[in-house]
């Protein structure tokens, strides 16, 4: 079983990963721990499309993370199941800032190591603002539009805890 995590930033797409991995017995992958070094610096594109590339090789993953330059496409194509965390802003920016005060001084298992939990500005606009533009919302729906038998949406947690529950009754 493939899986490939999309959505805003602060929906849990790393949380929901980790569920599903542990759930299904594969391996997981969070994007944000290939796309960084220490400090928050990014990596070079070529790298982390090596490391990616590499992780899907496996013939059971759950990716959770965007970055298109890195085989978006290919990601979606191969997944099984494509689940978008599509949280309203606001909820996102609760969520992320809950995330902060659990992990603050932190490195959270879904980061790179050397990336303590930051909640600051600019995170805040992204959330808001930056990762909703109308590029976003439009590369969103075309892989619901593209893929709509294996996509699920999921614009709460309540959709979440259903969907979980029904593969737990499977």
């Amino acid at each position: 079983m493939k899986i490939a995590i999309i959505g805003y930033s602060g929906s849990g797409k790393s949380t929901l990963a980790q569920k599903l991995g542990y759930f299904y017995h594969i391996p997981v992958l969070h994007m944000d721990t290939i796309q960084f070094k220490e400090q928050w610096q990014t990596r070079e594109q070529d790298a982390v499309k090596t490391d990616l590339k590499k992780f899907m090789t496996q013939s059971s993953w759950v990716i959770d993370g965007n970055y298109s330059f890195a085989y978006y496409q290919e990601r979606m194509k191969e997944a099984d199941i494509i689940l978008f965390m599509d949280f309203p802003r606001y909820l996102s920016l609760f969520r992320a800032f809950k995330r902060f005060w659990k992990f603050r001084g932190k490195t959270r298992e879904s980061m790179a190591s050397g990336c303590i939990e930051k909640f600051d500005w600019d995170f805040i606009l992204w959330i808001l603002w930056k990762g909703r533009t109308r590029h976003y919302k439009l590369q969103y729906k075309s892989i619901c539009q593209h893929y709509p038998e294996k996509t699920h949406i999921f614009r709460s947690q309540q959709d979440i805890n259903s969907y979980l529950n029904s593969i737990k009754s499977l």
